[in-house]
């Protein structure tokens, strides 16, 4: 019988890479996780580690005992979530990332059907973009996250995390306001149109890797142009920012209103092309959880109230 938490040292590792990440994030001395290694390659009977460079990376023999492991991971799971089930009063702490604007527009709303529902049940949120935070819930840091999609970019599925879908949410070009009186670039010709009207125009975007950069570029280039992107944050409050002080143009959602009427013009994009998916991602085993049930509910509960700004 092989010794469970020495498991999960080896799957530990496969997701985060190196035993100092590993020995980081369990608060554990590197020395430590590898004798643990090592007596688990002496209960198993062959090499489960091979050196590469300075780093070392898992066997073939060590790849099948993780996916071993990760199914008595999710059966564990699914008896927690069984015995939290038959608990009258939820309490606890709950491990939540998400991006900026779903931050924004729907944790503080649903933090507080929470708190009414579920006083005992403390939320930790983390500002994290997708890119992370999957990775980190596979790690086992967070217990629910906060995804995005966009279109044309679906991003993997691993057979450990279960997604469920919260919102579509819908994607516009942001340009500065028009002074009264002018046409303010309409796109009565089509989204197309108005989009290649901005090629020599400065643009904003999330940084390269990101999904939302992949997305926008594409977009881009789909429209005859390369885009002059001057500024690259994560931050969609700075978009929104320099699109209103005319120094850039921007793709913008319009979950960054939060119900207030939009400070800067809007134009539709193309079809098929205009729309991102706003889902919750969890470990599998993990989503009969009353607490994350509770969540998900609340989230559904603030995705209803009334949308953000439309274009003009």
């Amino acid at each position: 019988m092989f010794d469970l938490h020495r498991l999960r040292l080896l799957r530990e590792l496969k997701h985060r890479g190196t035993l100092a990440a590993v020995a980081s994030a369990l608060s554990y001395a590197p020395s430590s996780v590898s004798q643990q290694l090592s007596q688990l390659e002496a209960e198993v009977g062959v090499p489960l580690l091979e050196p590469v460079g300075r780093r070392v990376r898992l066997t073939e023999q060590a790849e099948i005992l993780v996916a071993h492991t990760e199914a008595v991971l999710a059966r564990l799971e699914r008896a927690e979530a069984e015995i939290a089930a038959s608990l009258t009063d939820l309490a606890g702490t709950l491990r939540v990332a998400s991006f900026q604007t779903a931050a924004l527009a729907l944790i503080p709303a649903a933090l507080g059907l929470l708190r009414d529902q579920h006083p005992r049940l403390r939320v930790h949120v983390t500002h994290m973009e997708p890119e992370n935070a999957l990775p980190a819930l596979q790690a086992r840091d967070f217990d629910l996250v906060l995804a995005e999609e966009y279109p044309g970019s679906p991003h993997p599925r691993p057979a450990e995390l279960e997604q469920a879908d919260l919102l579509d949410d819908h994607l516009r070009l942001a340009l500065p306001l028009a002074p009264r009186g002018t046409a303010g670039g309409a796109d009565a010709d089509g989204p197309m149109t108005a989009l290649r009207s901005l090629a020599d125009h400065p643009w904003v975007m999330e940084p390269e890797g990101t999904a939302a950069r992949h997305w926008a570029m594409t977009l881009c280039r789909d429209a005859g142009f390369e885009p002059d992107v001057r500024f690259e944050t994560t931050d969609i409050l700075l978009h929104l920012r320099l699109v209103e002080e005319a120094h850039a143009a921007a793709f913008l959602p319009d979950l960054v209103w939060g119900g207030r009427p939009p400070s800067v013009t809007l134009r539709h994009l193309p079809r098929g092309r205009r729309t991102r998916r706003i889902s919750t991602v969890v470990r599998r085993g993990r989503g009969r959880h009353p607490a994350i049930l509770a969540c998900r509910d609340a989230l559904l509960r603030a995705a209803a109230l009334p949308p953000g700004g439309a274009p003009t």
